[in-house]
């Protein structure tokens, strides 16, 4: 082999190398598998105006807007946990029409490496939308269809903005359900981001088990589709999983493939009350020790109750005390029937104090509506009755079901012995828990340290510091604390690997910039 074929071959084997291991030849290759923050270069941004001319070029003007009050929403919401900061706002929103629109968009984002915020419902609670870079919103509320129904094989092909409401009730027809049921107003898109599931949980799962395939843009425009319809597959990596969960930081979804179920034929909602919020969720972990399966298991304390009552929602009121909301499932009145048994059994071995049923369909949907707009409820109270600029907090966290009764009960001891005002309400058959709680500004403090103990709380029963609502801005460092500091860089590099300019959501999950980090 001569000098020269042997120089030729060893620098294309740098080359290659390099690029598999996410480094330029300049750079030198890289000798590590992960990427801690220490490792990572400053970010550098570039021209935003000249990306907002080629994109106006591109889509044309009736796709862009610069309007303040758009600005505005795609910038924060009242609701969330986090709140953007004065000068966190995008200088555009962008709303595409279609898949290839996404990738013009973040081909020209990428080649300019201008920062880019995804934004479908708008509703996620740990300021996942904020636009901490700055950069342009992409609004994907166009691509709203439901684009095929494929009731024989128990699937759907959806576009990201349509909303799981539209998508339940367009199902309706079909005798099918979707699963996942979180907040009123969440769209598929952002339920996949943040992996989030919602009162059925405990029956059909989160997001994570109920996306078969997504098409997603990555940051440079390339467009992936990651796998087919069939429920099995074991041909290459879980590119799927990868996305769910990423918090736009990966890639924008544009087309999400979603697994259905048959609706249940007989279905009952049951109202237990109990004196203590302990008792409930003995409960609840009695129903999963036994291994009932419930279509819903909900609980809600005392303070959470009287803010339903207090708000309206429904023309019903309740005892103003622990409280389960229980979906009971079957193919046939005796089926129901038997679980309905097992379940009255369970509930007065736990010291129920009432047990009762929805007497009609209107009846059920009153009772599923209240804990439905729990947050908004809780929201509303705290304007009228204590500060009309009162604060939020909302927050989860999930445990193992041998934990969950010890985690709820420190959780409310905390907080009856703090100056705050908060309730306590879950999706307690998976073990996820949330707290929900008003404060004054000079009370953040207070508020923060209260989350931060749940927190603690969760990882010392070896839980997580979320089940459903994502990481964002606010709980990166608590990601660490869960899943150590390896695991972490390693999702860092993998973020940095598929988006070398980190211009896709940045600052949420994790930290990206060793100089400017953005924390709350």
């Amino acid at each position: 082999m001569s000098r020269l074929f042997k120089v030729l071959k060893a620098t294309q084997f740098k080359y290659v190398s390099s690029f598999l291991l996410g480094s330029t030849i300049s750079g030198g290759l890289s000798s590590t598998s992960t990427t801690p923050i220490t490792a990572a270069p400053p970010l550098q941004y570039g021209d935003v105006s000249k990306a907002i001319s080629e994109i106006t070029s591109k889509l044309g003007s009736s796709k862009i807007t610069f309007s303040e009050s758009e600005i505005l929403h795609h910038s924060d919401s009242s609701f969330s946990t986090d709140h953007a900061k004065p000068h966190e706002r995008p200088h555009a929103v962008v709303y595409p029409e279609s898949t290839e629109d996404v990738s013009e968009v973040l081909k020209i984002c990428h080649t300019l490496k201008v920062p880019v915020v995804p934004f479908t419902g708008g509703t996620s609670l740990e300021g996942h939308f904020i636009s901490t870079r700055n950069g342009i919103s992409v609004d994907l509320s166009r691509m709203n269809k439901v684009l095929a129904i494929h009731p024989e094989d128990l699937d759907a092909v959806v576009q990201p903005a349509v909303g799981w409401e539209e998508l339940r009730d367009t199902l309706s027809d079909y005798n099918l359900l979707f699963g996942p049921d979180p907040g009123p107003g969440a769209c598929i898109g952002g339920m996949v981001a943040t992996s989030c599931s919602g009162t059925n949980a405990a029956r059909y799962g989160t997001m994570r088990e109920n996306v078969v395939s997504v098409k997603v843009v990555l940051p440079d425009g390339t467009i992936v589709k990651t796998k087919r319809r069939p429920r099995k597959s074991s041909a290459g990596y879980n590119l799927t999983n990868l996305f769910i969960g990423s918090e736009g930081t990966l890639g924008i979804v544009t087309e999400v493939t979603l697994k259905l179920n048959v609706k249940p034929k007989y279905e009952s909602v049951a109202l237990v009350s109990f004196d203590k919020l302990k008792d409930a969720a003995g409960s609840v972990t009695s129903f999963v020790q036994e291994g009932l399966q419930l279509n819903a298991i909900e609980l809600l304390d005392d303070k959470m109750v009287h803010f339903v009552n207090e708000s309206g929602e429904t023309d019903l009121k309740y005892d103003e005390l622990p409280t389960l909301l229980l979906k009971i499932g079957g193919s046939s009145p005796e089926s129901v029937n038997l679980l309905i048994k097992t379940v009255e059994r369970i509930v007065n071995a736990n010291n129920a104090k009432t047990f009762k049923f929805a007497s009609n369909e209107e009846e059920k949907y009153q009772l599923w509506n209240a804990r439905k707009t729990a947050l908004w409820s809780t929201i509303e109270y705290g304007r009228r009755n204590i500060d009309k600029d009162i604060q939020v907090w909302t927050t989860d966290v999930a445990v193992p079901m041998s934990k969950f009764v010890e985690a709820v009960e420190e959780t409310q001891k905390e907080i009856e012995e703090s100056d705050l005002l908060a309730s306590i309400v879950g999706h307690a058959g998976d073990g996820n828990y949330h707290t929900v709680i008003l404060f004054k500004e000079e009370q953040r403090a207070l508020a923060a340290k209260l989350v931060s103990n749940m927190v603690d709380r969760a990882l010392a029963f070896d839980g997580t510091v979320s089940g459903e609502h994502g990481i964002g801005v606010g709980k990166k460092e608590f990601l660490i604390d869960e899943v150590g500091q390896e695991s972490v860089d390693l999702m860092r590099k993998i973020k940095f690997s598929i988006d070398p300019h980190k211009i896709l959501n940045p600052d949420k999950v994790f930290s990206i910039d060793p100089v400017n980090d953005r924390s709350i």
